[in-house]
């Protein structure tokens, strides 16, 4: 008997790639803030004479501000649209990188980090979104994981510009580092303009020929693509008898077409499902923060000088080896994702993280307590920090976006992937704010045996609430969660009615 040939695997859709990849390069602001500004405040402290208390809140309250912005992002794609958002974005973070680097004094430094963080909170959030909407389900993963593969190419170029503009006179070189995250949101926005909407923007506002033109360009094949909106019209409450026709606009009401109500939907009268889903995504971004990614990243020279390296030359220099290492694995994530799937990358970089953090933390330790520095301790300090970060770059990086942007039904997604963005930033503001008041409390040692703690919970965490969403439609996420919670609560009712039947 003749065997039934194997599926074809379907080609990559370089169409959808580009628009993907144009979207997430405005997360590039984000990864160049962090990275830069761990270089650039050694300098700003000993130019604008403040104190280790000012670096702090410098440093972090970027992330607290980036709250405004992610929250506010949702609402406003929904009514601007996810394309003019993204301008929106590299307009914002154009005018915060010009203010900080032309700040006089720490109080415009402060107020160029405020409009700086309004922009970053938006292209952190925009991005993942758009790249989650125009993706087919083959290469959703692969796509959507771009935005976090930016950031760390941002924080690869943070990382070189404080290493190439520290030799300059330090009255100008943190300014020279911090203007020239003015220049890639210039090209971004321009390049933004050649982008399509995202179709399933454009199905919610009734403008059902656009978004099936745009879904025949972003789709595997035909068939995918009328499958594909179909399901957008159900899922916006459509007739599914609608006319397709480029000239036709249907009717659609304003409550729905600009997201108004959905904060309800959310927080107030979720359904069990959609509890869920936001219980998820809401636990995925806490655990990614909390676990002191950003407090690696952004105290790097920091930790290297606890670590054993004396010059600020040789900080600058071991924090490239982070930004190359982050950015090489996140490279790797992408092309796993679609193919071994989202939870075994995640419990793999959760488990990875937590070894990490614990060896780091190990040897640090051993450094407080020699008078004299080990060439031995330096080296593994350095390599257990390239590890931890290649391990969270490899997994639970990425994978947060991409889930948090996958996960919620339609008519929440924006407003739902905002409320995971500040999250993230929350956490994010929390961790680097209170990085160098910890470590001089419990040690530098201590600080990180902490973070091994959160990561563990984390893989828990990850482990019990996380349904595999590879291959999945978007449309299909409500009923997958669905199935989730109603296994979980089945196995409870099992689990009690054994304890009767003991008893």
């Amino acid at each position: 008997m003749e065997q039934a040939p194997a599926p074809v695997k379907p080609r990559r859709n370089y169409y959808a790639l580009g628009c993907s990849i144009l979207a997430s390069m405005t997360s590039i602001v984000l990864g160049y803030d962090v990275a830069v500004m761990s270089g650039a405040n050694m300098f700003i402290k000993d130019d604008l004479k403040i104190s280790d208390t000012q670096i702090e809140i410098l440093a972090g309250i970027i992330n607290i501000y980036s709250i405004i912005g992610s929250i506010a992002a949702g609402r406003t794609s929904d009514w601007i649209g996810r394309r003019n958002t993204m301008i929106l974005a590299c307009a914002i973070f154009f005018t915060g990188a010009l203010t900080m680097g032309l700040a006089p004094n720490y109080a415009v430094l402060m107020f160029g980090r405020f409009v700086a963080g309004i922009g970053v909170g938006y292209a952190l959030m925009i991005a993942p979104v758009y790249a989650a909407e125009v993706a087919p389900s083959s290469s959703r993963g692969f796509l959507t994981s771009f935005p976090e593969v930016f950031i760390n190419f941002g924080v690869l170029l943070g990382y070189v510009s404080n290493f190439a503009f520290s030799g300059l006179p330090k009255h100008l070189n943190w300014r020279v580092m911090l203007s020239v995250g003015a220049v890639p949101p210039v090209f971004l926005a321009a390049a933004v303009l050649f982008m399509p909407e995202s179709p399933r923007w454009l199905v919610i506002q009734g403008r059902i020929g656009e978004a099936k033109e745009v879904l025949r360009k972003t789709s595997d094949t035909p068939a995918e693509a009328e499958l594909r909106l179909a399901a957008i019209k159900e899922a916006a409450g459509i007739p599914m008898d609608c006319a397709d026709d480029d000239d036709v606009v249907a009717s659609i009401p304003k409550r729905q077409s600009r997201g108004e109500g959905v904060w309800k939907e959310l927080l107030l009268r979720p359904t069990p499902v959609v509890r869920r889903i936001l219980f998820a995504a809401l636990g995925l971004q806490f655990f990614q923060q909390a676990s002191g990614i950003d407090s690696v990243v952004l105290y790097s020279p920091t930790i290297f000088k606890k670590a054993g390296l004396r010059s600020k030359t040789q900080q600058l220099g071991a924090t490239v080896a982070v930004g190359f290492s982050k950015t090489s694995c996140i490279l790797v994530a992408t092309f796993l994702l679609d193919r071994v799937g989202r939870r075994p990358l995640l419990l793999s970089s959760a488990g990875g993280m937590v070894a990490s953090l614990l060896t780091l933390a190990s040897c640090l330790r051993a450094v407080e307590r020699q008078e004299e520095v080990a060439t031995w301790a330096v080296v593994l300090c350095i390599v257990t920090e390239l590890t931890f970060v290649g391990s969270f770059s490899i997994g639970l990086g990425p994978i947060a976006w991409v889930y948090s942007s996958e996960i919620f039904p339609l008519r929440l997604r924006a407003q739902g992937a905002s409320l995971g963005a500040a999250m993230n930033r929350l956490m994010s503001g929390a961790v680097t704010m209170s990085f160098l008041s910890l470590y001089k409390a419990i040690s530098i040692a201590g600080s990180f045996y902490l973070y091994a703690g959160v990561a563990s919970a984390g893989w828990v965490f990850f482990y019990v609430f996380l349904p595999e969403t590879r291959g999945r439609s978007l449309e299909d996420m409500e009923e997958l969660f669905g199935k989730e919670a109603t296994i979980q609560k089945g196995e409870i009712e099992i689990a009690h009615g054994d304890a009767k039947a003991n008893d």
